[in-house]
This record gives structure tokens, sequence and C-alpha cells, in this order.
């Protein structure tokens, strides 16, 4: 068998630089064309790279932690009776760790297992529970220790968390955080209520630091690089609709009520109504390829996922084929693998439409930018009850804002809000959907 490079794979669009998370294959270990040989962690995910090569894992060149460029050498399969030394030795270092400095006065967390270093917490003695204690007068609960927190700790949060801790009067220094580096987020802070309760909230000390700059996250960094090339280059344009969503909801609701179906949330509905509104407007189905608009004729829909460290889009394929059950089930397992960052590599592009619905934060109307190549995204606000206008006077009915963005080079206005029109006549006729 001839000898085999493993490079470092290019996993999305966006993607520069891989980090090794894990090796699932060892030195000497014999793999297989097709065996999962390591996880890779990408601006968007976590995942598996495959073996194209059948033979001997020979030589790892880069270590798990570490991260190397697209395209670089990171492991070299062969048989045992192969020279891989000029290989090996004409390879360039290519693994980075990651920066282990933090802002001056600011102090890291304790890891499980690891001795206290001065002002550090330690976390619970023997407990799953992400809640640890915080520095108290009170005397210690069972399976807890005393904390020496320095009171220079300042806490690493995402901003979304320290909000829903805000509001549920939780304090950060008694969480403990799982996500990048240790950063507080939203699920710990919502972990630490079930656990116990709000506990009680600590005054914060006078002498915090001024402020702390935190690095930015891999995905961070990529929206910081392509935020601007799509938004300065490409020419937007936007149209808005207000949904009746009377039928919808009372559709979604009786749906819900019927035992053993998916649950279908509003968003499902807007998935299935724009897929079908695709298939009528292959214009707004298009994208902009230089000397050529690009009409695509199958609905891959991006679902804007909201995480802590940025935001994430994975592709829902095929929308116009899936029926509004089939679009809840998938939706649903596409989004939760995506907020545990657990999405296949062909789950993180290929999209020719998308839809951004911050409607479960309250949002009445907003404008999304598109996402290059794609010539369109959707906006979706929340679902609200306001006074209308009927034949028979004023009343009270549930609307929803939607708002497209649309690419100039690829669409004019009118194009861009007849399939507004037609979105909004599937959601108010809502059976449609049903066929």
């Amino acid at each position: 068998m001839a000898l085999s490079k493993v490079v470092m794979p290019k996993l999305s669009e966006a993607m520069e630089t891989g980090k090794l998370i894990k090796w699932l294959k060892k030195e000497g270990d014999r793999v297989n064309a097709g065996d999962i040989l390591a996880e890779v962690e990408t601006d968007k995910a976590d995942v598996e790279m495959e073996a194209f090569g059948a033979g001997v894992l020979r030589k790892i060149l880069v270590k798990e932690g570490d991260s190397a460029p697209v395209g670089s050498l990171i492991a070299v399969i062969a048989e045992p009776s192969e020279d891989i030394s000029a290989l090996v030795a004409g390879a360039a270092s290519v693994a980075k760790p990651e920066p282990s400095a933090r802002p001056a006065g600011v102090t890291a967390s304790a890891n499980v297992g690891t001795p206290e270093r001065a002002g550090e917490a330690r976390v619970p003695v023997s407990s799953t529970s992400p809640v640890v204690v915080a520095q108290s007068t009170a005397p210690e609960r069972a399976g807890e220790a005393r904390v020496p927190a320095s009171p220079m700790t300042r806490v690493k949060a995402s901003p979304l968390a320290r909000k829903v801790a805000a509001q549920s009067g939780v304090d950060l220094h008694i969480v403990r955080g799982t996500g990048p580096g240790g950063r507080i987020v939203r699920k710990d802070v919502e972990a630490a209520t079930r656990a116990g309760g709000a506990p009680v909230r600590v005054r914060a000390p006078s002498n915090l630091p001024e402020y702390e700059d935190l690095p930015l996250s891999q995905m961070r960094a990529v929206i910081a690089k392509r935020m601007p090339l799509s938004k300065g280059p490409v020419p937007h344009f936007y149209v808005s609709s207000e949904v009746a969503m009377d039928r919808a909801w009372d559709l979604r609701e009786r749906l819900n009520a019927i035992e053993g179906r998916p649950k279908i949330s509003v968003n499902d509905f807007v998935v299935c109504a724009c897929a079908q509104a695709l298939l009528q407007h292959p214009g707004v189905n298009a994208s902009f390829q230089g000397d050529a608009i690009r009409v695509f004729h199958r609905a891959h829909i991006g679902i804007a996922v909201a995480l802590d460290e940025g935001l994430i889009t994975p592709v829902l394929r095929d929308c116009h084929a899936k029926t509004l059950n089939a679009i809840a089930v998938d939706s649903r397992d596409l989004t939760e693998r995506a907020r545990t960052r657990k999405l296949k590599a062909q789950e993180l592009s290929g999209a020719t439409f998308s839809i951004s619905n911050l409607g479960m934060f309250d949002v009445t109307e907003f404008s999304a930018i598109i996402n290059p190549p794609e010539g369109a995204i959707l906006a979706v606000g929340t679902v609200r009850r306001v006074p209308v206008v009927t034949d028979d006077g004023l009343g009270v009915g549930r609307r929803m804002m939607l708002t497209l963005s649309c690419d100039h080079r690829v669409m004019d206005g009118a194009m861009g809000a007849r399939f507004l029109q037609d979105v909004k006549r599937l959601l108010e006729e809502p059976l449609r959907l049903l066929v």
C-alpha cells in the first residue's frame, strides 16, 4: 500500500485552521480507509476526520490541543517497511497551541483534580452539578469545599450568560463554566438554577478590574473576518411584511396536542413555507457567481443557531421534499447537534437560502446579513398579540414580522416582494403546508 499523507482537511468554506481535539488512533495502530482518525474543531463544529488510505499510523505530527493550517501535514499512514523519514523531516512545524496568556488581574478557574493556585476557587468535591461554592461566611454544604477566592477574581462569562444570571438572580462566582477555557455559558447558569434554585446573590467587590480583553474564539474570529466581506461588497436591500399567524398558531397547538407526533415550532412552519415558495420563485433561490447567476432547483435551507461564542448556520437539505413533520424532526436534531458542536462536515455548507429567527428573544423586527454566496436570508420576529382591525371592528390577533434581505445583483425588489408575498400566504393558510 502506498504511503498516505494525512492533512488538515477543509471542513467549511471559511475554515483556515483546525484544532486537533482528540486522536482516536495512536501511533502503531493499523487503519483502513474510512476509519475515523481524529476529532477536529472548526469554526463551526467538532467534526470526525476519516482516513483516506490504509496502513499503519506511523507518525502523528500535531498533538491533541494544537492547531494547524488547512492542508498542512498532521500525520503519516504507511506500511512498516516504508521509509517516511524524509517526509517527517521535511514537514514544517504547523501545530500552534492555543494562547494561554490572560489579561492582567484576571484569574483562571481551578479544574477538578488539579491543585489550587493562589486566589483560585475549588470545584465541588463530588458532584456533577456545575455549581461551585463562592467565597462566603456561610458553612460549607455537603460535598463542597470553602473557596479562598481573591476579591480580584474576574468571572469569564458570555454576555448571554450574564444576562440570564442577572434575570434569575444567579451569582456567576458560584457557577462552573463548561465553555471554551472554562467560560460560563447560558446552559451553565440554567443548570445552576435547576440544581439548587437561584443562589443568594453575593455583593460584588468594589475593586474589580476596569476591563478584560477576551481572545477571539475560532468561530468569532471567522465571523469578524467574513462579515465585512458580506455586508460591504453585497448590495443589500430589504422587504418586510406582517403575517397574520392566528391560523398557524391554532394549527400548531392542535398538532402538538396529538400524542406521538413530533412537536412543531413556529420556525418549522416558516421553513416549510419558504421551501415551497422557493420552488415557485427560483430567482430567490440563487447566488451571484461573478459572470453568472446560479439558480438552484433544490431548497437547502440554512437555519441560524445562536451559540454563546457566535452564530452558526447548519444546513437542512432538500426542505422542498420534506413534510412539515420531517422538517420539525430534522430541524430539531440539526439544532441540538449544532449547539453541542457535533455537526457533520456536509451540514456546514451548501445552503441556497437561510432563515434567522430571533423571535424567542422577543425581537419584533430586524434585518439579517446575507451569508455569501447565498442570494437572500429571511429574518423572523416574534409572534405577538396586538390589536387588529377586522371587518367586525377592533380585535386581538397574532402577528409576526418577516424581513427579507436580498442581494440586488441577483434579484430586484419586485422578485423579493413576490416571494415574501407567497411565504405570507402559506403561513396565513397553513393547511396548505400539510399537503
